[in-house]
């Protein structure tokens, strides 16, 4: 029988096989043998232990599409960060943390404004100007008044989808408007084995429909990005590559040279003004660090 693991605590995994449930598996020894450890994501064969009390033992991990570090997880397909549009307001140079982050590891980014019922059309207008431009998908919704809801779900169908974002903005209403009955699944597992009651420090995956998963993940109010050299930094803002042939010098910082094509599109509102903002902020971070 194959499933996916959809957590991991205390060498416990969860699977989740389609119209059967989730069992509680042990891996075998065989892993500890090739250096190799289950991760959440990843597509295993089970052997059933016990078919009523759900328990197995995970034999086989299946080839894996790719293999995050952070989190460690595989087999995902896209990130959909979420932010609030208001209340809290949005913090930009987290918001590009997270960009970064997801593009070092090659994962495509929805972003996803919550609240838009409380925010006004020039801020949702604003938002959107900044991030498109940069290739982003952007979605506003209002989870709790389930507008914007259905765009939502057939963004994320047939995938599996790691959920990022800080705390406050609403993350667990839009998974449990995805899904009512993540909480109840979450809840019987926690009965069961005493462990996992506080699920934001363990990756979670929730099953939402046929060969579509989201992964929660803890809310975030800091992303700390110092494995990243200053020199490479530009690369992860993908709207700077149509203006970097304009550069006279290979290699532009886009700081203080002469002649910069990206300083001169972000003078020309072509480049977010706010996103340029957070560039130079994060490479004088980059750059202040020492490295030995």
């Amino acid at each position: 029988m194959t499933g996916k693991i959809i957590k991991g605590i205390a060498g416990f995994y969860y699977v989740h096989v389609e119209g059967h449930g989730v069992y509680e598996c042990r891996a075998k020894g065989i892993f500890r043998n090739v250096h190799m450890k289950p991760l959440v994501g990843d597509n295993v064969c089970i052997d059933i232990l016990d078919e009523r009390d759900k328990e197995g033992n995970v034999t086989k991990i299946l080839p894996r599409k790719n293999e995050l570090m952070r989190p460690a997880v595989a087999n995902i397909d896209q990130a959909l960060i979420i932010f609030a549009i208001v209340k809290p307001d949005p913090n930009f140079n987290l918001l590009d943390r997270f960009l970064i982050r997801m593009e070092r590891q090659k994962l495509p980014c929805i972003i996803c404004f919550n609240k838009q019922d409380i925010a006004s059309e020039k801020e949702r207008e604003a938002l959107k100007r900044a991030y498109e431009t940069c290739g982003y998908t952007v979605l506003f919704i209002s989870a709790l008044k389930q507008d914007g809801m259905e765009r939502l779900k057939s963004l994320l169908a047939g995938k599996t989808t790691t959920v990022a974002g800080p705390s406050g903005v609403g993350k667990s209403t839009i998974i449990n408007a995805l899904q009512p009955e993540a909480n109840m699944e979450t809840g019987s597992i926690s009965r069961k084995i005493e462990r996992g009651r506080h699920t934001t420090r363990h990756s979670e995956i929730i099953a939402l429909g046929d060969e579509t998963y989201i992964m929660d993940t803890p809310g975030f109010t800091s992303l700390n990005i110092s494995e990243i050299q200053k020199e490479e930094l530009g690369i992860y803002y993908p709207e700077f590559a149509q203006y970097e042939p304009s550069c006279r010098f290979r290699g532009c910082a886009h700081i203080n040279e002469p002649d910069c094509g990206v300083k001169e599109a972000a003078a020309r509102g072509q480049i977010s003004a706010v996103r340029y903002e957070n560039y130079k902020i994060l490479y004088q971070e980059l750059k202040d660090i020492k490295r030995y």
